[in-house]
């Protein structure tokens, strides 16, 4: 059965950069597989960030707590084959901003960033993989910023309908209305003129 799963990641990563079967063996043991019941915090606020996640199985959403205003702001979903953590706290080494919660039961891979830099030391190209990752990434939230800043929010729900396909039925409406900045009301509206 983990043979599968870690079949899944070794697909994901020759998409972007072809890694052999015997390099793929050496990085297995780096990557832990975690199961995570429903309302789950993979990532919790104020705590420390150590790994990253591959999403084999179910639906993340990463979000930012205001306690103050009671809400909450919805950075990204994750569904299989993308990637989670808080990124600021994992990279910077500060505790996190951020949340992460299975929207429903999970199998994630999990490895730490001390073994992703010594992976990168004997695994010839999973270095560059990360890297292409982390553009695409980079590409992804400027874009988000941007659609934010100019794009309707009808525009902004069609981007997220191209990026997330099929999610509509995994997640709440309140959380697809954070990610786009709107009150559920106006996400309802959107939904109503597309029909």
């Amino acid at each position: 059965m983990d043979a599968q799963y870690y079949a899944v990641l070794w697909e994901h990563i020759n998409r972007y950069k072809k890694i052999g079967y015997e390099d793929f063996e050496k990085c297995k043991p780096y990557f832990q597989i975690e199961h995570f019941k429903q309302h789950s915090l993979v990532v919790r606020c104020g705590g420390p960030v150590t790994k990253q996640y591959f999403v084999v199985e179910g639906c993340l959403r990463t979000f930012m707590p205001d306690d103050e205003r009671d809400r909450e702001y919805t950075v990204q979903f994750a569904v299989e084959e993308w990637w989670a953590s808080d990124y600021i706290a994992y990279y910077a080494g500060t505790p996190a901003l951020l949340n992460v919660e299975c929207l429903e039961d999970a199998i994630l891979l999990s490895v730490q960033k001390k073994d992703i830099e010594t992976l990168y030391t004997q695994v010839a190209g999973l270095e560059s993989f990360f890297l292409r990752k982390l553009e695409n990434a980079f590409v992804a939230f400027q874009k988000r910023i941007l659609g934010n800043l100019k794009e309707t929010a009808e525009q902004r729900y069609d981007e997220f309908s191209r990026q997330y396909p099929n999610i509509e039925q995994r997640v709440k409406n309140f959380q697809i209305a954070s990610y786009l900045g709107i009150t559920p009301e106006s996400l309802s509206r959107i939904r109503k003129a597309r029909q």
